[in-house]
């Protein structure tokens, strides 16, 4: 088994997911589908890892990232005030390393947060054979609430998809293969209310397009999601290449779910 390469697949499915990019202070912006940060936050929280733990095994992990369904962009208008009614904190500090009060006085900040709603992603993370079985062990049973990218996005289920849900008791969570060609074997996992928006109900085809981002030491994109640690006091990113490829994959639909309408056929006519 140990030959072969396996992955552990996720479906990345929420109300509300927000997978930051370069916002800050004021502005926090989301990138349209899962960051490897994100991703690797979430597994080290379900394995009940500290801020100030080593990551280390969790970052020669290989990721691919299959888009079911983009969502849509919703953005939160907040403000934020002091509740005792004192200036807020300037970014500037103090000899002492105190923050300094705003000046003129500011009793009111107006920030913005940006989400994706009803967004559905398929992550596939491969890696060593015995860390994918003590994630997918984690995953089941989490040490810490798990979330989309920020804490009050938590998933929907299921989170962790195996190669086969019939046998719940001691079922093989891994899938035999590369991310690209796992991401491939899996189903459209969008909700009916996006298939039934995609596609007319007399044009349902059996098979769907959709991009994949895969992890690519020689790919032409670079993202700066690759996090150095998630202490507050160490916080950096490095960067990975990664290439674009489309796979198709299931509907899920067959031909009988494309039967015309046939109004009198209650009737028996």
């Amino acid at each position: 088994m140990t030959d072969e390469a396996f992955c552990l697949v996720l479906r990345l499915a929420g109300p509300l997911q927000s997978w930051g990019g370069r916002g800050q202070f004021n502005r926090r912006d989301t990138l349209e589908e899962p960051t490897k940060s994100g991703i690797l936050g979430l597994l080290a929280a379900a394995q009940g890892l500290r801020r100030q733990d080593s990551i280390e095994d969790l970052l020669g992990l290989r990721l691919g990232v299959r888009t079911d369904q983009p969502g849509s962009l919703l953005r939160d208008y907040h403000t934020v005030s002091d509740h005792r009614g004192r200036p807020l904190p300037s970014a500037a500090v103090t000899a002492k390393g105190v923050q300094k009060p705003t000046s003129p006085a500011k009793y009111t900040h107006v920030t913005h947060r940006f989400y994706l709603q009803d967004a559905v992603f398929v992550a596939a993370v491969h890696g060593p054979v015995d860390l994918l079985h003590t994630l997918a062990s984690a995953l089941r049973n989490p040490a810490f609430p798990l979330a989309l990218g920020r804490r009050s996005c938590p998933p929907t289920m299921p989170l962790l998809l195996t190669p086969d849900t019939t046998n719940r008791a001691d079922r093989d969570a891994l899938w035999a293969g590369q991310p690209l060609g796992v991401l491939a074997q899996l189903p459209w996992q969008a909700t009916d209310r996006h298939r039934g928006s995609r596609f007319r109900r007399d044009a349902r085809p059996s098979a769907v397009d959709l991009p994949v981002t895969v992890d690519d030491d020689h790919g032409n994109d670079v993202r700066v999601d690759v996090p150095q640690s998630f202490d507050p006091l160490r916080r950096g990113f490095n960067t990975r290449r990664v290439r674009q490829e489309w796979v198709r994959v299931t509907t899920g639909w067959t031909d009988t779910d494309q039967t015309d309408h046939d109004p009198f056929a209650l009737l028996g006519w």
